[in-house]
């Protein structure tokens, strides 16, 4: 059986990744290799929790867990890969990344990872995602899809910076710059750590469209956040129905509609795309058969290749406009359940942050009336932006903050967005 149709019939065509382990009685499939496994699940839940890889290897050398590579090594398999004897309990941010993002742990099997340009070039390149073949719940899985997929979305958006202590911000990755749509980037005080903030990291770029530093401070930051996240679970808790009404009434209807759009485009692409593989394997084998001529083969694979580039084209930016729709695509029920889960917040963690908001768009502070105002705009998970009505009874917090001598910065909230 050929390596295509083998592929296409689902069957592995890789090793199995840390965590999997070949079956003895049917090479052809993968079963869990628990210890291993259980390394695996504490990654994703760590990563979940809000640490960073290297906080997440640095808790597993000091564990003694060995590497992957050390691990096979252990039970006398060879997996190929420079094993170090030096440290064999040295995790590599690397190699931890590659475990959070190995879609495998759901039980799939991804086949066709690597290409070459055509029959006479042995050469293999990286296959782009939308080219290969993905068989979903072949195997036992790992990790479970709902944890997947908020891995995903949560590494997708994240790009932090250490402080000198190797801690991160919270809010890396959440913070953009309203102007030019880049995300802000985190610093602090040289002299005192104490001082963090976020500006525009494409600020005075050459080319850049920004030209503005939409500075904002972490600890006032951090308490705004924490004001409006308390609003909002106050409003949605005490006036559910009326909350869900608001949340219906926007603009989420028109978002499913846009999303099935898209979709149904996208399905129809890599339909025609797939296509052209089984019209390509078949001129490949009518060609070593002899039934068509070499210069035949090369005219007709040229032509399908040429067709497959303009469809790809329009798959990758599709598929990434398709995945952050998703993001927002959640249910209504489904905020109201982290509402739930943390009605009685006391203090912003890594993880609250990351169940209600999806980004938080930062605006440059402008002098109106002899005033410096900044606004700042929430957008939440599911529901996307929210304003909830004026409401007395809903909180209203008394935040100041003295920045320096005779400078100091106060918060109002306005819906959706808050002005200080």
């Amino acid at each position: 059986m050929s390596h295509r149709i083998r592929g296409n019939s689902g069957e592995p065509l890789s090793q199995p990744p840390y965590g999997y382990m070949k079956s003895p009685e049917n090479p052809k499939r993968w079963i869990i290799d628990e210890e291993a496994a259980e390394i695996v699940r504490r990654i994703f839940n760590m990563c979940l929790a809000g640490h960073g890889v290297d906080q997440i290897g640095g808790a597993l050398e000091k564990e003694k867990v060995l590497t992957p590579l050390n691990y096979w090594k252990s039970k006398g398999l060879d997996r190929g890969g420079k094993k170090s004897n030096k440290n064999p309990y040295c995790w590599n941010s690397s190699t931890i990344c590659k475990i959070l993002t190995q879609q495998e742990y759901l039980g799939d099997v991804i086949n066709f990872k690597t290409y070459s340009k055509s029959y006479k070039d042995k050469k293999r390149r990286e296959n782009a995602k939308e080219n290969q073949m993905v068989f979903e719940g072949v195997h036992e899985p790992v990790i479970d899809r709902e944890i997947w997929d908020r891995v995903q979305q949560k590494r997708g958006k994240v790009r932090t910076r250490k402080k000198q202590t190797g801690e991160k911000n919270m809010f890396s990755g959440l913070l953009v710059c309203a102007t030019c749509g880049s995300n802000l980037g985190y610093h602090f005080n040289q002299g005192n750590n104490d001082i963090q903030y976020f500006n525009c990291a494409n600020y005075n770029n050459r080319g850049s469209t920004c030209n503005a530093t939409h500075y904002i401070r972490v600890d006032f930051l951090e308490e705004v956040i924490l004001s409006e996240l308390r609003r909002i679970t106050y409003f949605a808790e005490r006036y559910e129905e009326e909350f869900v009404k608001i949340v219906l009434d926007s603009a989420l209807r028109e978002m499913e509609k846009t999303g099935r759009n898209r979709q149904k485009e996208l399905d129809a692409l890599i339909a025609r795309d797939k296509e052209l593989d089984v019209l390509f394997e078949k001129i490949y084998e009518d060609s070593l058969s002899g039934r068509i001529t070499e210069d035949r083969f090369a005219r007709m694979s040229k032509k399908y290749e040429d067709e497959q580039v303009g469809l790809r084209a329009k798959i990758t930016p599709l598929k990434k406009e398709i995945a952050k729709h998703n993001r927002h695509n959640c249910t209504t029920d489904e905020f109201l359940a982290v509402v739930r889960k943390y009605i009685h917040m006391k203090e912003l963690t890594r993880e609250i942050l990351r169940e209600f908001i999806d980004h938080i768009v930062v605006h440059h502070a402008e002098n109106l009336k002899g005033e410096r105002i900044q606004k700042i705009e929430i957008f939440y998970n599911c529901i996307g932006a929210f304003e909830a009505p004026k409401l007395d009874e809903l909180p209203r917090p008394q935040i100041q903050l003295n920045t320096r001598k005779g400078v100091a910065i106060s918060y109002s909230p306005t819906g959706t967005a808050a002005n200080f």
